[in-house]
């Protein structure tokens, strides 16, 4: 089997499949350790985690992270602290903040140790796949210049926001439901909360979107906006410049970057959601960012690029061992991978809607609604803690609450169709 793409998606497939005893190899384009943004992980990444066998190792460089911040400028108390061991399965109390590089890094060694080829600074170029899905020839290029073939079974494609299946197939497709960018950089001598709070991630509410702050354990903090189209397009002047006046939109940021610095460029992404058509299809499966990818506001990318890869190596173990069950376990695999964008977009779509920002700043725990709101945000969607009925509840109270308040509902309605208006960013997001 041939895995594109060894961020935490690829390794962890090629890591699981490896185990198993499968001829696995992986072909990552860069170099690792290499930059990469998403350095917040969820508890239900810890047990994962340890089943690869790399549980310590992340621990040890990571930054303890028990609980989320929100920050409102709208509401009078101002923030609103989630600590995850009061979520409803009390056994997953905390997670890491980690620097990708590291991270991505311990994974990609762990696939190597496991027993998979990994093969850095190697592009693939083109995928042929044989006459009814029964194998593929791979072409890649590698960046001392010479070429290589690759002949697989199966193609994993763990290439993340390339999507190089996705692209291939044309069956990327931008969300019609949220449309964002971002622009991010990492700063020294942030000011941080104290004692066990000092590793929350803090999300800060502004008028056009919503800002990150993560602590990583080296002193170093990690700040993104993450804005609608329309605010984008009103830069006119170089992007650190534009970056920091953004961030002069939120004080509550500005306070805590007061005697920070700078210490990388300031870089920039658009078109932040998308989703494939298909999860899988003839000799080929898609996973992790290279499937879909959603608004990072939960911080539940890497946690879903790891579930995919576990349920991806789950199918491709069935298929190679019971061809004749290949069907049903593909079935299931397209389950797994389309439920956690749709459980946490529910709440995406939402995040900046007045409703939702009061129910997140004055939780209440009727009927368990903020213990199965605090799971969601911990990741505990795929197991069996039965936190469902309550968030069936949380969204009635959340549509009462509107229906409510008819007047600002369809006034934030008004306000989001012209926010998620499918502009080109490149103009307005390029550095």
């Amino acid at each position: 089997m041939l895995v594109i793409g060894g961020g935490p998606a690829g390794s962890t497939t090629a890591a699981r499949l490896a185990q198993r005893g499968f001829d696995v190899a992986v072909l990552e384009r860069d170099r690792h350790p290499r930059f990469h943004i998403g350095e917040s992980l969820l508890p239900a990444n810890l047990a994962l985690l340890d089943q690869l066998g790399v549980g310590e190792q992340v621990r040890a460089i990571g930054m303890p992270k028990w609980g989320a911040e929100f920050v409102s400028p709208w509401h009078a108390n101002k923030t609103q602290t989630f600590a995850f061991a009061d979520a409803w399965d009390k056994s997953m109390p905390m997670a890491y903040q980690v620097r990708r590089s590291e991270f991505d890094h311990i994974l990609l060694r762990n696939a190597a140790t496991r027993g998979a080829t990994v093969v850095e600074g190697c592009t693939v170029r083109d995928v042929q796949f044989d006459h009814g899905g029964a194998g593929a020839t791979v072409s890649a290029a590698h960046d001392d210049g010479a070429g290589s073939t690759w002949k697989a079974r199966y193609v994993v494609d763990a290439s993340g926001r390339d999507t190089f299946l996705g692209g291939r197939f044309k069956t990327k497709h931008r969300n019609p439901k949220h449309n964002s960018a971002a622009m991010f950089a990492h700063f020294t001598g942030a000011a941080r909360a104290e004692g066990k709070a000092a590793g929350n991630i803090t999300i800060f509410w502004f008028d056009h979107g919503w800002f990150w702050f993560i602590p990583l354990a080296d002193g170093t903090t990690s700040v993104g906006a993450v804005a609608w189209p329309y605010y984008f397009k009103t830069r006119q002047k170089p992007l650190a410049e534009f970056f920091a006046d953004t961030v002069a939109k939120s004080p509550e940021l500005s306070a805590r970057l007061a005697g920070a610095t700078r210490v990388t460029d300031v870089e920039a992404t658009g078109n932040f959601s998308y989703a494939c058509e298909r999860t899988h299809g003839p000799g080929y499966l898609m996973i992790g960012d290279a499937y879909a990818f959603i608004d990072p506001v939960f911080s539940s990318g890497v946690m879903l690029a790891m579930q995919g890869a576990f349920a991806a190596a789950d199918a491709l173990t069935t298929s190679l061992r019971e061809p004749h069950a290949e069907a049903r376990a593909m079935a299931a695999f397209d389950r797994a991978m389309r439920h956690g964008p749709r459980e946490f977009s529910w709440f995406i779509y939402r995040v900046n809607h007045p409703t939702m920002r009061d129910l997140f700043m004055a939780p209440r725990n009727v009927l368990r609604v903020k213990e199965a709101l605090l799971s969601v945000l911990a990741g505990d969607i795929f197991g069996s803690t039965p936190i469902w009925p309550s968030v069936r509840v949380l969204k009635a109270i959340f549509y009462v609450s509107a229906l409510r308040r008819l007047g600002r509902t369809l006034r934030a309605s008004a306000l989001r169709k012209k926010q998620i208006h499918p502009e080109t960013l490149a103009d307005g997001v390029g550095s």
